[in-house]
């Protein structure tokens, strides 16, 4: 039966079992007779669903658990001390997402313990200039989060929990080589004072972020297991990372690019910046690397429009129309558009990436 490998598929989707273990069962159950039948498209390959969903919602029962889970944890967090609040999440986490599995509760838990974990540190480590700045310490304030959000996931297999522990590695590395460099170079204010190699420092870990959520996509070219979860998460923080990093990029030469500067020559090299990005998405077949980017448009589109001699309500009312076409066109024709830029890619590429 098609619904029963469908079962056995979101299973291993689920983290209930492995996929290696699903195949194992449907291998079981055929040898006695049950057919288990192996989705199929239009060729040989097996079933797959162009929704990019990750598992949100199940139903509103995750939506009202979610809602308590929220005033509960708000109460608590408001009546006692912090140190009351952790245990509470992993009760909590221990029945909803241990137990139960259910989705929408484990993106809240998870978050609610990345909260818990900065509002800690920050206990520890009092804000001030030379935390941010200088980065003195800031390596120590970091620590903490990979180390949290790793033992999160490997206690209940959130796919963000991962993503997390990933986002906050990266920063942790970033937090150390800065260190070194301040050390190595005897300047304290190292990160101000080389505004230049710090953006290319920047931009090498956005693309190293941007690699590693390709690479949990490429190992999951159907989208059938948690990995494609994680990678989702990835990509909606990897393509801002690269936007901005780009950005920092080309305002080496007079401070900070201001895209809705009337007089900024690089305003239209960021829409084409983030057509590329927009572009890279199809290839990838990932709307959230396109909508990450959806902002910055339309604050470019604005600075072209106010190098004209329009009024206000023009550059905001055409500001608005432009990005609203352009979301629909590549809402509308997302798979006729990836079957057109798939085309003009070689079979080796196409050949691993999801279908169109």
């Amino acid at each position: 039966m098609a619904e029963l490998r469908a079962i056995l598929d979101e299973a291993a989707r689920e983290g209930l079992i492995t996929v290696e273990a699903g195949e194992r069962l449907a291998q079981f159950l055929a040898e006695r007779g049950v057919v288990v039948e192996q989705h199929t498209t239009a060729g040989s390959e097996p079933a797959w669903s162009d929704t990019e969903t990750p598992r949100f919602v199940r139903g509103f029962h995750d939506v009202l658990i979610t809602i308590g889970i929220l005033i509960a944890l708000a109460g608590l967090w408001g009546l006692t001390s912090l140190h009351a609040v952790l245990p509470a999440i992993l009760v909590l986490a221990e029945i909803l997402v241990k137990r139960q599995r259910l989705a929408l509760p484990a993106v809240v838990l998870t978050l609610a313990a990345f909260a818990w974990t900065f509002r800690m540190m920050l206990s520890i480590y009092p804000p001030n200039a030379d935390l941010w700045v200088t980065g003195d310490g800031i390596d120590g304030f970091i620590v903490a989060f990979p180390v949290v959000m790793g033992l999160f996931y490997v206690r209940y297999r959130v796919p963000l929990a991962l993503a997390l522990a990933i986002f906050a590695a990266l920063a942790l590395v970033l937090a150390l080589v800065f260190r070194l460099l301040q050390w190595v170079s005897g300047d304290d204010a190292f990160i101000l004072n080389h505004p230049t190699l710090v953006s290319f420092i920047l931009f090498a870990c956005a693309v190293g972020l941007f690699i590693a959520a390709l690479g949990f996509d490429l190992s999951d070219r159907f989208r059938r297991t948690t990995r494609s979860d994680v990678a989702f998460w990835l990509h909606l923080v990897a393509a801002p990372a690269l936007l901005y990093s780009i950005r920092i990029l080309l305002s080496l030469d007079g401070g900070w690019l201001e895209i809705m500067d009337p007089n900024s020559f690089k305003t239209p090299v960021v829409v084409v910046i983030v057509g590329l990005l927009m572009l890279i998405g199809l290839i990838i077949d990932r709307r959230a690397f396109v909508t990450s980017g959806l902002l910055t448009l339309g604050l470019a589109i604005y600075g072209i429009f106010r190098q004209g001699s329009a009024t206000i309500d023009t550059y905001i009312f055409g500001t608005l129309i432009i990005v609203g076409v352009i979301v629909l066109v590549i809402g509308t024709g997302w798979i006729p558009l990836r079957r057109i830029v798939l085309g003009a890619l070689p079979s080796i590429v196409v050949e691993r990436l999801p279908p169109a």
